[in-house]
């Protein structure tokens, strides 16, 4: 397993990369550290590459996880990007449920996932908008 994360701050993007199985511990991890940066009410995308990366109920587990992070502040809009069709459907059960207040879609397509993070960061579209913007770098600081 490989789970890789970057943040900046000035572009108030994090984007994390997961390789191969994921266990829930390295995903508490990365949102521990993401909340340690001050990244959380930052956009997020979250690259996941397999099939079979958590369990559904370890992704329950996590959205549970999410929401005790919502208690404590903002947490900003997350885009899942799932390339395989297994992957999808993971992501699909995390959104629901993580229940926290902010927006999260999943897509297929990591181009569209940063236009849609990008226009909600600058406020410029909401949630369910397909409009896009320009696209930012966001890596800065790496973990891994």
């Amino acid at each position: 397993m490989t789970l890789e994360w970057a943040i900046s701050h000035p572009d108030q993007l994090v984007l994390a990369a997961a390789k191969g199985d994921v266990s829930p511990k390295e995903i508490e991890d990365y949102f521990h550290g993401v909340s340690l940066e001050g990244g959380m009410a930052y956009a997020k995308m979250f690259l996941v590459d397999s099939a079979s990366m958590l369990s559904d109920q370890n992704i329950r587990t996590l959205g549970g996880i999410i929401e005790k992070y919502a208690f404590t502040g903002k947490i900003g809009p997350v885009a899942i990007v799932a390339a395989t069709d297994e992957a999808y459907r993971q992501a699909a059960v995390f959104a629901s449920a993580a229940r926290a207040e902010r927006p999260i879609r999943v897509f297929r397509e990591q181009l569209e996932a940063a236009k849609w993070l990008v226009g909600m960061r600058d406020g410029i579209q909401s949630a369910d908008d397909g409009h896009s913007t320009s696209i930012t770098d966001p890596g800065e600081h790496r973990h891994n």
